[in-house]
């Protein structure tokens, strides 16, 4: 395997008065760069749910380069940062490129911490092994 990008489109109702894409609009890519990542490592959401667990974010922190505009090419670079008992911290380089002849850069780095909980009861639980086994995985190669 190599490392994982989510390929993202700005639309024109993601852009806000100043020209730039909506800081908000930064988590709810990175949601769903997330979920295609699980799927990327070998662990999809809809199995986890099956195993009675689910993800809920309890932090997020976005360290702002440049903005993203409408008409950017955008591609997500997730990369699993730590695995603890009961939760992940998982890295979020969000690229940017104006032009084809342009090289891509950083323009937003957003960090998450997922707590794993029972998908019934929402009750903090352990990290299922076989998600943490697929991001071990995953960070090897």
């Amino acid at each position: 395997m190599s490392s994982f990008a989510f390929p993202v489109v700005p639309r024109y109702a993601e852009i806000d008065q100043q020209g730039v894409v909506f800081f908000g609009h930064y988590l709810t890519w990175c949601d769903e760069a997330f979920t295609a990542f699980q799927s990327w490592v070998g662990y999809p959401y809809p199995d986890m749910i099956s195993d009675g667990v689910d993800i809920q974010i309890v932090h997020a922190e976005l360290d702002y380069g440049a903005s993203v505009e409408w008409g950017d090419a955008v591609s997500i670079v997730v990369e699993n940062e730590k695995v603890g008992t009961t939760s992940l911290r998982t890295r979020f380089a969000i690229q940017r490129r104006s032009s084809e002849h342009e090289a891509w850069a950083d323009a937003v780095i957003v960090t998450l911490v997922h707590v794993c909980v029972d998908a019934s009861s929402f009750t903090k639980t352990a990290v299922p092994g076989r998600l943490a086994d697929a991001l071990a995985t995953a960070a090897r190669v």
